[in-house]
């Protein structure tokens, strides 16, 4: 890797470090998730770019959940929340998430998450392959008593593409495939007392600009420049859009858009069981001794 391409990296996961800091101490009881959500891309904003919305999932949802324009919502006490926050320099992603249970310090699906993305954290290297570090983790989650989730996966990272080609499965999967000095992976661990899937939910605040098609719709045309322009081809949120245009308007702009295929929307996913989740990520250059870029 370019070593000025690898400072890029680093300096993302600095600010991420801090954004997750920041993260933690706000995260309490009786605070509105759209006030935090907007504090803490607000941190991100001052020091970098945002590489996509916050993430808060909260209990049997495991991700894709943002808030939407004027959510009134607030964590509540017991509340399982999963952060994912994202942060670019360039392009060059930052990508890291952590679990709190609020009221409680020690929570087995969170310590089986950590512990398994250690593990991981630990034995990654290049030339391990796939097989060896799914085993990995899904031993050390099992080792709990508790499930991975298994249609989730950890991923590669390349410049504005925050879902790589590379996918590391939650699960062990029988793959030679070997990791490469270079390497820049997101290695997030998913663990449930449920049935160890999850399915997709609605509505979608999350989407990502994919292609140009023709529009129809006038301010579908004025928000997908703002798009391409801000956002390239990284996920935004819906909120992010709402002083261009009224809410209904935004939302038939949002829904041509995604009918045209310019938008992929990414709906929220949630366990099938029902059963609560957690989860745990951090940004990973592979190396010999590898640099843990968000930790």
């Amino acid at each position: 890797m370019d070593k000025a391409i690898e400072e890029k990296y680093i300096k993302a996961g600095e600010v991420a470090k801090k954004a997750k800091e920041l993260a933690r101490q706000e995260l309490k009881a009786g605070v509105k998730l759209i006030d935090f959500a907007e504090k803490i891309e607000g941190f991100i904003k001052k020091e970098a770019g945002l590489a996509f919305p916050i993430n808060i999932s909260i209990n049997d949802f495991a991700a894709h959940c943002t808030p939407d324009i004027n959510d009134d919502s607030v964590f509540k006490e017991g509340d399982l929340v999963k952060i994912d926050l994202g942060v670019q320099v360039d392009g060059y992603i930052a990508d890291t998430a952590f679990s709190v249970k609020l009221g409680e310090k020690n929570n087995v699906l969170i310590k089986a998450s950590e512990d398994a993305l250690q593990e991981f954290i630990d034995n990654i290297a290049p030339g391990k392959t796939i097989d060896e570090m799914t085993k990995i983790v899904e031993e050390v989650v099992q080792s709990y008593g508790v499930k991975t989730v298994k249609n989730l996966a950890g991923h590669s990272l390349e410049q504005y593409v925050q879902h790589g080609g590379l996918s590391i499965p939650n699960m062990h999967i029988n793959s030679k495939h070997q990791f490469k000095e270079g390497d820049v992976i997101a290695m997030e661990v998913f663990t449930t007392n449920g049935e160890g899937f999850v399915i997709e939910s609605s509505p979608t605040f999350i989407y990502m600009f994919v292609r140009p098609n023709a529009l129809r719709l006038n301010e579908s045309k004025i928000i997908l420049n703002k798009i391409v322009d801000q956002y390239k081809t990284l996920p935004f949120a819906k909120r992010w859009l709402k002083d261009l245009t009224s809410p209904v308007k935004l939302h038939m702009a949002l829904r041509e858009m995604v009918e045209r295929g310019v938008l992929h929307e990414y709906p929220p996913l949630r366990e099938k069981g029902r059963g609560l989740v957690a989860q745990t990520e951090e940004t990973i250059i592979v190396k010999d001794k590898p640099i843990i870029t968000t930790k």
